[in-house]
């Protein structure tokens, strides 16, 4: 009969293989697996079993000898076999108790996790995919809102009558400013319940769920457009603001029909002044597919007047970037009723009403994404040349006085 391992017999194992335990003393199905390395040999304990609930014969790792001593591998083994005897797999008991533990260290995490801390998380991952600073800005305002409202509260513990404790006063006074901070919360707490920091439905869901506590859901609301014919007055009123680097953009941004975040970030090594031509990235396109703006002569002439004090095109005296809401501030003091987005509603209405360049042109003038298949195969070629003319079209329409367009109205008589 087989000697029993001892620790010596045990360290004294050279054979690559399975060396079973034998003796009086020993548990019944257990192993050394002895596999060579760089270094000499590796010993590890190893519990042979069939399995009670497939029948089938499982091996299962105890641990390295050099870590678990003889005596701890019997008594491990003897518990396995315990565990067989009783009609359960050792293995799969041993899963499930490893899930439960790390399951219950998440749920230990989880209720330390405050909103703000999952705010912030979600900040990180998700705003730099807003290549609008403005946007960015909002979301920041809106999640710095919800987190002060809900203080250092667990993110697990937020429901429904926080949510709407938060929401109420402002749904009451703007509505849809209330609408905006709803949807962001949602996100964070939907960010969260993935991260697995809450659970159950998220309380800040709209359909079929907050739907029912507020009034009603507020309408989208329309950029107000300035009607074409205004348009050329209220530039002359840009023009005389003299010397100032943000009605020089505003101006821009109305002759290119580019959005506020497009022109805002323009750099000079976008600007090819031989070709005149704007050619914005990719990244900074809502539809991210980099997009040519052909420059009219009033375009180039903007641009020729700036200084240059850095890599922007439209920059302070200190190099910093203009912010985008300054163009807002701008137009304000010349018009307060009408939105900056509200221009480029302008100059397609112009180019439909007054023009007879074809509806592709315009649209891609705009940088609007074409659904239909034709026109998607029109939008692959540049049309550069059809757009220049289009474009410096509307800057000569621009620059038409207020008293030229009235003398072409016909009044109507009674």
């Amino acid at each position: 009969m087989a000697k029993a391992f001892t620790a010596l017999t045990i360290k004294s194992l050279k054979t690559e293989g399975y060396h079973r335990d034998r003796g009086d003393g020993a548990a019944r199905g257990l192993y050394v697996q002895v596999r060579s390395s760089e270094g000499g040999f590796t010993r590890s304990w190893l519990y042979r079993y069939k399995s009670p609930l497939t029948y089938k014969e499982r091996w299962m790792g105890l641990g390295a000898c050099d870590v678990i001593p003889l005596a701890e591998a019997r008594e491990l083994a003897r518990s396995a076999r315990r565990l067989v005897t009783l009609g359960a797999d050792p293995i799969e008991k041993r899963r499930k108790t490893l899930q439960a533990e790390r399951e219950a260290l998440i749920r230990d995490k989880a209720s330390r996790m405050t909103f703000r801390q999952c705010a912030d998380a979600y900040a990180s991952a998700h705003l730099a995919k807003h290549r609008s600073d403005t946007h960015r800005h909002q979301w920041r305002i809106s999640l710095k809102l919800a987190s002060d409202a809900f203080d250092d509260l667990s993110v697990g513990k937020i429901d429904t009558a926080m949510i709407t404790k938060f929401l109420d006063p402002i749904w009451r006074k703007t509505a849809s400013t209330a609408s905006r901070h709803r949807g962001r919360v949602e996100a964070v707490l939907d960010w969260a319940t993935v991260h697995k920091f809450r659970e159950g439905d998220n309380p800040a869901r709209w359909k079929g769920h907050l739907e029912h506590v507020f009034a009603a859901k507020p309408k989208p609301e329309h950029h107000a457009a300035m009607p074409f014919a205004e348009v050329p007055d209220f530039l002359s009123k840009v023009q005389n603001c003299g010397a100032d680097v943000r009605a020089s953009a505003l101006e821009f941004t109305i002759l290119t029909a580019a959005r506020r975040g497009e022109a805002v970030n323009a750099r000079w090594d976008e600007i090819d002044f031989d070709k005149k031509l704007w050619t914005i990235p990719a990244e900074r396109m809502k539809a991210g597919i980099e997009h040519t703006v052909p420059l009219s002569n009033r375009a180039v002439a903007i641009l020729k007047a700036l200084s240059r004090v850095s890599d922007y095109v439209f920059a302070n005296a200190d190099g910093k970037r203009i912010p985008e809401t300054s163009l807002r501030k701008v137009l304000v003091k010349i018009n307060d009723s009408v939105s900056l987005h509200g221009f480029r509603s302008s100059f397609r209405d112009w180019a439909g009403e007054r023009t007879n360049f074809d509806r592709e042109t315009i649209e891609h003038a705009l940088a609007h994404q074409l659904q239909d298949a034709v026109e998607a195969a029109y939008r692959r070629g540049t049309a550069i040349e059809k757009r220049r003319r289009l474009m410096q079209s509307w800057a000569d329409y621009c620059a038409d006085n207020l008293e030229e367009i009235r003398d072409n109205v016909t009044p109507i008589r009674a």
